[in-house]
This record gives structure tokens, sequence and C-alpha cells, in this order.
């Protein structure tokens, strides 16, 4: 790979990053400004203003899972990797460095996204039904949740992706993972629902950024984050078992 292309897909990252940011803030702020008008007065009193504030997330999810993927996979891609691991021949290091270093930075982005999604949502609200205090029971670890949710999605797809060393490939099995066990689940008899559902990857999850309103038959918010983080670990440690078993 050229200078100027990993250049290229190194300014192609941060411009993703920067996207996410803005989205997730112009979205809470549209969110204050058209939801709470539409809510009737029982939907306002069961409706979990944090969780609406971070809106955003759910979409964004898809940037940070596919930028988790990329990490690895755009070199396999371009033949680059050859000249990684010939620089560096500790290839679970390579692999270590690379997590840590997207960790960090999806960290960072995630949780000050999420922190600029609240404070925009509070701010556009006009009235005091769904306005809340970031001292309020829960709120916190819901806003930090939020961002922590996303880094452990995007680690999911970098151990995806380096499984596949595919970036169709990782990104498909990624979102399959994420959207499909949902949808199979309204399939089944109400009793699987309630003993599966609170497990597949995404409820499991997105439970850290429920601040109020949780549901009973779900996951509670650390445990459910829990849970989804063994998805992740379980694709980093085949990740990291198979990348000293292949020629590249």
């Amino acid at each position: 790979m050229s200078v100027m292309s990993k250049e290229q897909i190194k300014q192609d990252e941060r411009s993703l990053i920067i996207f996410l940011i803005l989205f997730n803030i112009a979205l809470a702020g549209l969110a204050a400004i058209f939801i709470p008008g539409n809510l009737s007065a029982h939907e306002q009193s069961t409706t979990d203003p944090i969780r609406l504030s971070l809106a955003g997330v759910h979409l964004s999810q898809i940037a940070f899972g596919v930028l988790g993927t990329l990490i690895v996979t755009s070199e396999y891609g371009t033949g680059m990797i050859r000249a990684t691991f010939a620089a560096v021949p500790h290839r679970r290091l390579v692999l270590a460095g690379k997590a840590i270093v997207f960790a960090t930075t999806a960290l960072i982005v995630g949780i000050a996204s999420c922190f600029a999604a609240y404070a925009t949502f509070e701010a556009f609200l006009s009235g005091d039904r769904l306005r809340s205090s970031i001292g309020d029971p829960g709120v916190v670890r819901a806003i930090t949740g939020g961002g922590l949710y996303l880094v452990v999605l995007g680690l999911l797809g970098l151990g995806l992706g380096t499984i596949l060393r595919s970036s169709t490939g990782a990104i498909a099995t990624l979102f399959a993972l994420l959207f499909v066990p949902s949808i199979l689940l309204t399939l089944m008899p109400q009793a699987w629902r309630t003993t599966i559902g609170p497990f597949v990857p995404m409820q499991a999850g997105s439970q850290i950024f429920v601040a109020t309103h949780h549901e009973p038959d779900n996951l509670g918010a650390w445990t459910g984050l829990g849970v989804f983080s063994l998805y992740a670990a379980a694709a980093l440690t085949l990740g990291f078992v198979l990348i000293n078993r292949r020629d590249t």
C-alpha cells in the first residue's frame, strides 16, 4: 500500500469519527424538539429520557462496528499486513496493539459523544416532563454505558475481522449477530423469548444505557454489558489463536 493510500484510510477514519460525534449530537437535538410533543401523558411517564437522548447510539453502532473490522481487514485487503508482520514478527503483539489503540479511541469518542448528546437533548427540551439531571440515579452510568457499548461492539468487529480477514465477511457476520437473533426471537414462543432473549448480543449490551423503566425480563445493566463483552472476548480470543496459525 502506498503512503498516500494509507494516509487516506486514516483520514477516512478520522472523518467517520467526527461524523459519529456530530450525528449523535444532532439526533439528540432533533429528538428533544420533535418527540416529546407527540407523546401522550402515559407515554411520557414510561419513556426513558436518557435512552431517548442516546438514540444516536443505535445507528452509530453500525459505524463503530465497521470501523472495528476495518482496523484489521483493510490491511488484509491491500496486502499491507505482510509488511506489518515483517516489521513486527510477533503477530499477537500487533493485534493487541490494534485492539488497545482502537479501544482507547473508541472509548473517548463514544463517551464524549454520549455526554454531548445528553447535554444537547436537555438544552433543546421545551418542557419539564422528560427533563432529568446528571445527578439523578443511573444517569451517569447510562451515558457512560452508551460509550462502553460502542467500544465493546467495535472490539467484537475487530475480532471478527481478524478471524475472517475479509471486510465484507466480517461486517456481514457482525450485523447478523446483532440483528438476526432479535428477528428470530419474534418467531419463537413466549417462553423461549423470555429465556433466550436477554442473552442475545444487542439486547444484552443495550441494557447498560437504560437509566429508568428497566424491564424485569431483561438482564441488569452491568450483567448485560458483561454478557455482551463475552461475545467480543470470544471473537478476540479466537482471533489471537488464529493469527499465529496462518501464513498471513
